[in-house]
């Protein structure tokens, strides 16, 4: 079982009845992982929601990652982190959570992707693959070519994030990417459950 093929990244805007319903719906159709995201800096908040995700996924076996956030991740006792790369160095994070954790890193330039490497890393979250009006400050676009290179140049596994939608989720899968990475689709949906049954038969 490939825990990184329909990785859902919560949006922070939502309200946490909200993102508690998406979850819950997205799961019972098949998301293989959730990562929280919070980025308006209230650790309290980031807790409870976190603390939130963490019960419905208990039992299911999808693992829960958390943002950028160690000391949330430390907190909740959550299955992993998945740091940017102005967060704490990949490293340190190692040791404060441990071998057993899952720990993620975002690539967004090539020389990134280089150094990754020789990180104590478990996945790659390359970002971002297409423009997408969740992230404004992307460095790059990878593109469909981009990702098949990245492909070639690490033996990690790959998730892509950024504009992934089910226009573009076939030809994705097509190039051999361990995870599509999504927000909108998902969170967004009128039917998250639906949704994400939907996603992953376009991922043959």
């Amino acid at each position: 079982m490939n825990p990184y093929k329909l990785y859902l990244v919560t949006d922070d805007q939502q309200d946490l009845s909200t993102l508690t319903r998406v979850v819950q719906e997205a799961v019972t159709g098949g998301v293989t992982m959730v990562q929280v995201r919070e980025k308006h800096g209230d650790v309290r908040a980031f807790i409870e929601r976190a603390q939130a995700v963490k019960e419905i996924l208990s039992g299911t076996g999808v693992p829960l990652i958390i943002n950028d956030r160690v000391d949330v991740a430390l907190a909740v006792d959550a299955d992993g982190v998945h740091l940017g790369q102005s967060d704490m160095p990949a490293t340190l994070a190692r040791q404060l959570i441990g071998e057993e954790k899952i720990l993620g890193l975002s690539i967004e330039t090539e020389q990134q992707l280089e150094q990754a490497g020789s990180l104590p890393i478990d996945y790659i979250g390359l970002s971002a693959i297409f423009a997408t009006p969740t992230k404004t400050n992307t460095k790059k676009h990878w593109g469909l070519d981009g990702l098949e290179r990245a492909l070639t140049k690490t033996s990690l596994p790959i998730v892509a994030i950024g504009g992934i939608n089910e226009a573009n989720i076939p030809q994705l899968s097509a190039t051999g990417v361990h995870g599509l990475a999504l927000v909108s689709a998902i969170c967004h949906a009128d039917d998250p459950k639906a949704a994400t049954q939907y996603l992953l038969s376009l991922m043959a």
